[in-house]
């Protein structure tokens, strides 16, 4: 059976956890922004494409 944690150690434990965390620089930020966009970019002008050539072919298929 797991003992009980009183609300001053949870908050305990989680003071020592976020201590531990290893926080990005800002320019790690930039940089990971910026390849969203990017990739976010890249994605919607695939599936532009894709969606037209779609939209082609069945213009043919169908008249």
């Amino acid at each position: 059976m797991a003992s009980k944690t009183t609300p001053f150690q949870f908050l305990q434990q989680v003071r020592t956890e976020v201590g531990k965390v290893v926080w990005p620089s800002r320019r790690e930020v930039v940089l990971t922004t910026i390849m969203v966009f990017i990739m976010a970019a890249l994605t919607a002008t695939f599936f532009s494409l894709v969606d037209m050539a779609i939209r082609f072919g069945l213009r043919l298929i169908l008249g």
